[in-house]
């Protein structure tokens, strides 16, 4: 098998950082780019000055440089159209059309497919009107669920605990237009272990991943404000084997068969925030791409060839089902002080040499030298072993050896599978 081939890997968090390196350990991969990257994809990858919005400039550079294969990893580019612009192009390219990013960019579609193909969810009701909104929380029992129906950047969902909080959600939603354009979802609030299930899909084709369970809140003890996750881990032992079967079959396979039936197949990953509640597996949310933090406690465990089976998913082709170890993996991030909120960037970081395990870079630039923090979310490390209480020494072993005076890190990743 000719180590030849070039692939493009758009974005430039740790989620890209984590695709990389599972491309860098391909027989078949050669060079690697990565648009717009970080300092930890420069390790591994060149990295290319474009946004990952950039569809024409990206376009270009697939073209002027050959590339084999192009991976997109934020949902932004999805939904702005990437994935038609580079096929009618005929350039290869991993990741979902415009149509059918919207199991993603659009909750209430993602709801009315739900519906259509009987996949268990919570009840809802779709509202553009402020007033008519807040009359029908205010008639209802909190805690109430409240979605923005596009993207968010993963701050369009407030669980809100009384009336006051569901009239801030609703104004900031339908009235000052902080997302967009308003339109929110409004559902029953469900109560149980969340778990995230990426599989990868095209068509009808579907592979399942590892589960993960990502940790949404800020501080110890899931208190604080919502982020983009604060750490991931494998081996959920509250999730069953026939819980895992039939997320799959009655939840992901339909979903897969149901956008096939739409007209929009699926052609990449579909991830489902799922639920285990007291009355079944639930969905929560679809995304239409993989997940960050999970990508990186997820992909270090694949066997396979990356290149097989994300080319067998871009080009609709069936493939091996992908091999996947059977160990333990956990993820720790660090994240800069004041995240989610304001924060300040430019401080130095040492240490990432001493590790042990793994570190994806989700926030960093590297300046004179100095490997510097760059964004809200800077660095996950990653550790695998045998089981969890392993992996959980090992990870923080290796978060202790890591050094920033302006980063903190949540000390309780996977304290459920403990309690």
């Amino acid at each position: 098998m000719a180590k030849d081939k070039k692939v493009l890997v758009i974005g430039g968090g740790g989620r890209e950082h984590s695709i990389v390196e599972a491309f860098s350990r391909s027989p078949q991969v050669a060079r690697i780019y990565c648009a717009p990257g970080n300092a930890g994809t420069a390790l591994l990858a060149e990295n290319v000055p474009l946004k990952d919005t950039d569809i024409e400039g990206l376009e270009k550079f697939a073209k002027d440089n050959s590339v084999d294969l192009t991976v997109v990893g934020p949902e932004a580019a999805l939904a702005e159209g990437i994935v038609d612009s580079f096929r009618a192009a005929g350039l290869r390219i991993f990741g979902h059309t415009k149509a059918a990013a919207r199991i993603e960019t659009s909750k209430e579609f993602a709801k009315q497919v739900m519906a259509r193909y009987d996949v268990p969810t919570a009840a809802y009701r779709t509202f553009t009107d402020y007033s008519q909104a807040f009359e029908y929380v205010s008639s209802r029992p909190f805690p109430a669920v409240l979605k923005y129906d596009g993207l968010a950047a993963g701050k369009g969902v407030v669980i809100a605990q009384d009336i006051k909080e569901a009239e801030t959600a609703l104004k900031d939603m339908l009235l000052d237009g902080r997302f967009g354009i308003g339109k929110v979802v409004i559902e029953d609030f469900l109560t149980g272990p969340e778990f995230s299930f990426m599989c990868f899909v095209s068509g009808n084709r579907i592979w399942p991943m590892p589960l993960a369970q990502d940790h949404k809140r800020a501080f110890d003890g899931d208190k604080g404000p919502n982020t983009g996750g604060m750490g991931a881990y494998t081996s959920l032992p509250f999730i069953s084997d026939a819980d895992q079967k039939y997320a799959l079959e009655k939840i992901m396979r339909k979903v897969a068969e149901g956008m096939v039936s739409e007209g929009s197949p699926l052609t990449g990953v579909l991830y489902g925030g799922l639920m285990k509640t007291s009355c079944g597996i639930k969905v929560i949310e679809f995304n239409a791409r993989f997940g960050d933090p999970e990508t990186e406690v997820v992909l270090p465990l694949l066997k396979s060839d990356a290149y097989e089976i994300f080319s067998a998913v871009a080009d609709g082709k069936d493939a091996a089902a992908p091999q996947w170890s059977s160990e333990t993996t956990m993820g720790v991030v660090l994240a800069s002080k004041g995240y989610p909120g304001s924060y300040q960037k430019g401080f130095e970081i040492l240490g990432t040499e001493n590790v042990e395990g793994m570190v994806f870079h989700m926030g960093t630039k590297r300046e004179n030298g100095s490997l510097l923090t760059s964004g809200g979310r800077v660095l996950m490390c990653v550790a695998k072993g045998e089981n969890l209480a392993q992996v959980r020494r090992k990870v923080y072993d290796d978060v202790s050896r890591i050094s920033c005076t302006n980063l903190y890190f949540r000390k309780d990743i996977a304290h459920i599978a403990f309690e």
